[in-house]
């Protein structure tokens, strides 16, 4: 069957149709503040519209968002998202839309809201102290459980950084969060690794590059590894593991990390427990032969003893006291939403689709 495409006048005329006769009141979710904005688009709080006859969506969402000509990027993620369902560790997608909004025709990704922020936002909370370490233990088992599954699914995450793990609401204790793994727009299939020029390829933040992607430009599961020992070192001393990164500069950074060995004596000279210190060893080995896997990593005694805290993707669901997250005095916008049909795949509008060998 041939794929429709969303700019043609059929479907621009569909949805003024979808606008005249449904004027929104039967769209199925509302559109609330935006709170986030990057290079692919912006990011909103949703809200399940009650009077809809036709909702399955939870009481609030957070919706990615973008004009469809531009929407590549978020048009990928919905492609690894599909890949990823069965974990309660990694964030949910609910689906895809297509709105109408200003005679634009505007893509929508929705996921699950995360009310805890994101881990960035508790570090920098912890006023350059770290964590308790208890949170930390906890918080480190459930992004190993999500990069476990992310893994197994047969990619690699490649921008996996404080900012991009969410803090969900946790069902077993309303007043704690579950760490999950975001924002998998930069992900790619494990077979899709390729020796490249580094220096074309990099994607993210410099300061969770593994060794291996500085010098050679591939990132495989071992560098999702030392980006996420990059994050429990954060998480442990409220800092980053490369302090002088702002009087350095990126070009000094990537050095120290591709061709300098000084991750080891910066571990050891810590106040860190010696628990922490192995696991983090573990993490941040600079010969990739000898870092350890996710799988590996669950099985060290400084998150093992957390296993009775792991969630299960079957029985886990919302819980009631997320409705009340929505602040209702927002400026609502009720969005008419357009009938389904196939999505072409993003590079069909020419997009770049990012890379990130």
């Amino acid at each position: 069957m041939k794929k429709r495409s969303l700019t043609s006048k059929e479907n621009v005329d569909e949805a003024k149709r979808s606008k005249q006769q449904d004027n929104g009141a039967n769209a199925p979710w509302i559109r609330r503040s935006v709170v986030g904005k990057a290079s692919y688009g912006s990011v909103f709080i949703a809200n399940k519209n009650a009077q809809s006859i036709y909702s399955a969506y939870p009481s609030i969402m957070a919706v990615k968002s973008a004009e469809v000509s531009v929407s590549g990027s978020i048009q990928k993620e919905k492609e690894v998202m599909d890949n990823m369902r069965g974990s309660a560790n990694v964030i949910k997608c609910f689906g895809e839309e297509i709105t109408l909004e200003k005679n634009q025709m505007v893509y929508n990704l929705l996921f699950e809201f995360a009310s805890g922020g994101t881990l960035a936002d508790v570090i920098k909370d912890s006023g350059s102290k770290g964590l308790l370490e208890v949170d930390v233990k906890r918080y480190a088992r459930s992004i190993l459980k999500g990069l476990s599954h992310v893994h197994k699914r047969g990619y690699v995450h490649c921008d996996l950084k404080p900012e991009n793990v969410l803090l969900v609401a946790n069902k077993k204790n309303k007043d704690g969060f579950i760490a999950k793994i975001g924002d998998l727009g930069l992900a790619k299939r494990v077979k899709q690794v390729k020796k490249k020029d580094p220096g074309r390829y990099w994607r993210s933040n410099p300061l969770y590059f593994s060794p291996e992607a500085v010098i050679s430009g591939v990132q495989k599961r071992p560098a999702d590894i030392w980006a996420f020992g990059c994050i429990v070192f954060e998480m442990l001393t409220g800092k980053q593991l490369w302090l002088a990164y702002k009087d350095l500069g990126k070009n000094e950074v990537l050095r120290r990390v591709g061709y300098e060995n000084e991750i080891e004596s910066v571990i050891s000279s810590s106040s860190l427990s010696d628990e922490a210190q192995s696991f983090l060893k573990g993490c941040l080995c600079k010969k990739v032969g000898r870092r350890l896997s996710a799988d590996m990593l669950l099985d060290h005694p400084y998150v093992k003893e957390f296993v009775d805290d792991d969630v299960n993707e079957a029985s886990y669901g919302f819980s009631p006291w997320l409705d009340r997250a929505a602040d209702a005095r927002l400026n609502e916008v009720r969005i008419p939403v357009l009938k389904m049909f196939t999505m072409p795949r993003a590079d069909q509008y020419g997009n770049a689709i990012l890379k990130c060998e």
